[in-house]
């Protein structure tokens, strides 16, 4: 008896050590999204403060974190999704000229339309109905989202008017790039989780070093409460013409969330006896939750991070995981003037690493099959030319049941997958 307490004992210690270590590790590795996320939501043009949007990414990161934790009792960090947030600026705010305070509306009501899908039947639907193709290729779009602005940031690309783009020309800026790439593939190579963020580090003290960039005045300041908490627009992210982006958000919020899920406890052994995640239904709450909350806080959509292997990995297998994910990101709130002084190119290096790794999905793609690789092929090509989520999901669901209608394959589309061309069809001219 008294060896079976020792041993039990023993088990819960290694338990908390091993969730403690993971813990931190995985907000190692998702750190860089406190400087990436704010200095892709205050992008000139957009209109939205660096600062208040990084107290609204770190706001909805710790808490949202911590809710994983002491709800859904996973080892999963959440914060604002890389690639929703460049939706969320340049197409929606910049593209649209929809006002910051409207898109931060509709992020709301795409939270609350989450929230109704994942605590009812519909998210089991909608999750089946999905061909895996497109899912993969709107993950592969949006990498190619996320290279097209890191390129843009590091000004290899520049619009044309008369080839839409070309190259720019090569200043301090794609030397920076380059040396960011390296140090973070060099680390990345050695399994090291702070690939990204020494890369930003890097290029940071390189370009204060050399002059292209100026040190801050203060590194710790005050968090800013005041320009983006509660600002949203509730009734004017209402208007018809809004709704396309808003289902945007939702289905792609949806795609990142049962990827991460499944994909990450898959490989973690997190399921049950008939391979399910454990606590999904927690988890997808939780997911849809951090996206309302987002609008609230003044960011764009939270998600939960696929990063959050690593902290697996390394031990972490419960909740508490979580909780010290959640408490390590408290400090950042104070961080916002070092953060700051981060040139944009800084984070261009990210920008490609991360997309090079969601476009990685597309090695699922069946090429041999013209009805499932065109709609795929669509989506991905779409999402970074139109600089949208939402022309690339919405064309490659009613390419794919057209395709499977003609091609004599309609009887194997869903119920659910036809109401979703159907939405789409309608979403499509409704945006017109």
């Amino acid at each position: 008896m008294i060896a079976s307490t020792t041993t039990l004992e023993s088990t819960r210690r290694r338990t908390y050590v091993g969730d403690i270590i993971g813990g931190v590790t995985t907000f190692v590795t998702m750190a860089y999204i406190v400087v990436v996320n704010p200095g892709i939501l205050s992008t000139p043009g957009t209109g939205m403060p660096f600062a208040g949007a990084l107290t609204a990414t770190v706001l909805v990161a710790s808490s949202m974190t911590l809710l994983m934790g002491l709800y859904a009792r996973l080892p999963f960090a959440v914060a604002p999704g890389m690639g929703l947030n460049a939706f969320f600026a340049f197409t929606i705010v910049i593209q649209n000229k929809v006002p910051w305070q409207t898109a931060l509306g509709m992020v709301f009501w795409a939270g609350v339309l989450f929230l109704v899908v994942s605590v009812t039947p519909l998210r089991e639907r909608i999750a089946l109905a999905i061909p895996p193709a497109l899912r993969s290729a709107a993950g592969a779009g949006i990498g190619l989202l996320l290279t097209f602005i890191g390129l843009r940031n590091a000004g290899l690309v520049v619009s044309d008017p008369a080839t839409i783009v070309r190259m720019g020309t090569l200043d301090h800026r794609a030397v920076f790039l380059v040396f960011g790439v390296l140090v973070a593939a060099i680390l990345m190579r050695r399994g090291n989780p702070l690939a990204f963020l020494a890369a930003i580090f890097g290029v940071t003290v390189f370009a204060w070093v050399t002059g292209y960039a100026h040190l801050p005045e203060r590194i710790v300041g005050a968090p800013d409460f005041s320009s983006t908490f509660l600002a949203l627009d509730v009734r004017g992210a209402l208007r018809a013409s809004l709704l396309p982006p808003i289902v945007a958000i939702l289905f792609t919020d949806l795609f990142d969330s049962l990827s991460t899920f499944i994909g990450v406890s898959g490989a973690a052994g997190l399921t049950d006896t008939d391979g399910r995640p454990l606590n999904l239904r927690r988890g997808l709450t939780v997911d849809a939750v951090a996206t309302l909350t987002s609008g609230l806080a003044g960011t764009s959509p939270g998600t939960a991070y696929v990063e959050s292997i690593a902290g697996i990995r390394m031990g972490g297998r419960t909740g508490f995981a979580s909780v010290v994910t959640a408490l390590c990101f408290l400090p950042c709130f104070f961080l916002a003037p070092l953060a700051e002084a981060v040139p944009g190119y800084a984070t261009a290096p990210v920008l490609l690493l991360v997309g090079a790794s969601m476009f990685q999905s597309i090695s699922t793609l069946d090429f041999s099959s013209i009805e499932n690789v065109l709609p795929a092929f669509v989506t991905i090509i779409l999402i970074p030319l139109t600089l949208s989520i939402t022309q690339g999901i919405l064309w490659g669901f009613l390419l794919h049941v057209a395709l499977y209608a003609v091609t004599g394959r309609g009887r194997e589309v869903g119920v659910a997958l036809w109401l979703l061309a159907a939405l789409s069809a309608a979403l499509l001219l409704l945006a017109r």
